[in-house]
């Protein structure tokens, strides 16, 4: 007998709001979180905006020296945990905390840490690169932070598997709680990759939209015009908790996580397989893990990272999927809205989900003016919508061919 898992506990920085209610309020406006570049001088570069988080300010959550020692992803990861451990009203002083862990991820880490580094040793030498520069930059280290915030002293590592690695950290965390290992688990991904690096690398591979004349309509999911994805920054921090567990302290609860489903695509660098043949795989697996049918969803909050191959094979993989049902669907892209935040992208994504199952509204997809042919679903255009849903999924593909769906129930 599986236990059952329930959310209770959320937090984000987006570039769109820097709290759960800001995000949340930003999403059911249809707010656009793109802007000029600020971290670095773009003069040089082929795309000169993003989807930047603003004014967020560590010290509200982490003290001065701490914050120092932390790059700005570990930050963002902190910040959030804080503040999904006091939103699910957990005390830590009540729990097992041998039954408590931390799945957290990141898919690059530290990068502006290890351009900072970079750029000290070839001016001055290595005795000028400082002795926190690998617990900065790697991956794993918010998780580590996070665990040790707590004294969580369960299961605690690191997912990296690019776009999909905070829904992998989920569904790990997950999987955790279902099998009894662990009570309560903190979750999800956080990324701060905005640097010269990043952008001269995304720009070589052509992946990135260059409507630096029209940086706020650049993010356009499923519409015709759209041409790479937006970078943004942030993290969502999701609280996993045993439902019995949950009762007993008398939680709030938003949320039943009910499904997961993961995939691989063997099949190409950075492309999708063919038709999505993945991506259907792993939302088709998802909805067996829940023990529904393809007709119970009512909402997908897609992929739909404004590429033109990655819009296109979702939204196959969908109608191949779903069949008749696919027309009947709210499906949103919330990337619209807040970029493309890398590795954060399904945890924030995550919470879009819940929160939409809790309050029964659909984010739009902005920016959508004129679908593309075979993009003909309905993917809730330019305003939020009203509807009831007792079942969300939420979908994440990485390069390298990695696919993850969450499947969230309504709790009743």
């Amino acid at each position: 007998m599986r236990k059952r898992v329930v959310v209770t506990g959320l937090g984000a920085v987006t570039p769109i709001g820097n709290t759960l209610e800001e995000y949340w309020q930003g999403l059911k406006e249809g707010r656009n979180g793109a802007g000029p570049l600020t971290k670095f001088d773009p003069v040089n570069f082929d795309t000169k905006f993003a989807f930047e988080v603003k004014n967020f300010d560590p010290l509200l959550y982490i003290d001065k020296k701490a914050v120092r020692r932390m790059d700005l992803f570990t930050q963002y990861a902190v910040a959030t945990s804080i503040m999904a451990i006091q939103d699910s009203g957990i005390n830590t002083e009540e729990i097992d905390l041998e039954r408590a862990g931390v799945v957290y991820g990141s898919g690059i880490g530290g990068m502006e840490t290890f351009e900072q580094q970079h750029r000290a040793f070839l001016e001055f030498g290595p005795g000028r690169v400082s002795p926190f520069f690998v617990p900065m930059m790697i991956s794993d280290i918010a998780a580590g932070q996070i665990s040790m915030q707590f004294k969580f002293r369960g299961p605690n590592y690191a997912t990296t598997s690019a776009c999909a690695t905070s829904s992998h950290a989920i569904a790990d965390a997950f999987m955790i709680i279902q099998r009894g290992t662990s009570d309560v688990m903190i979750c999800g991904g956080s990324e701060a990759s905005i640097t010269k690096m990043a952008y001269a690398g995304f720009n070589s591979a052509r992946a990135m939209s260059t409507w630096n004349d029209r940086f706020l309509e650049a993010s356009r999911p499923f519409d015709k015009d759209r041409n790479g994805f937006v970078m943004g920054e942030g993290s969502g921090t999701l609280i996993l908790e045993d439902y019995d567990h949950a009762v007993k302290r008398g939680a709030k609860i938003y949320a039943e996580l009910i499904g997961v489903g993961l995939t691989g695509d063997a099949f190409h660098l950075t492309a999708p397989a063919p038709e999505g043949e993945g991506a259907f795989r792993s939302m088709r697996d998802a909805i067996r893990d829940a023990g529904i049918q393809t007709t119970d969803i009512d909402y997908i909050n897609a992929h739909g990272t404004s590429t033109e191959l990655n819009d296109l094979n979702e939204t196959k993989a969908i109608k191949n999927l779903f069949g008749e049902h696919a027309y009947k669907m709210n499906i949103s892209s919330t990337k619209s809205m807040t970029g493309h935040l890398l590795g954060a992208s399904g945890a924030i994504e995550s919470i879009a989900a819940v929160m939409a199952l809790k309050n029964g509204i659909i984010p739009p997809t902005i920016n959508l003016d004129e679908p593309s042919p075979e993009c003909d679903l309905n993917y809730t255009p330019k305003v939020a919508v009203n509807r009831d849903i007792k079942y969300a999924l939420s979908n994440t593909f990485g390069f390298g061919g990695h696919n993850a769906s969450l499947i969230f129930k309504k709790f009743q």
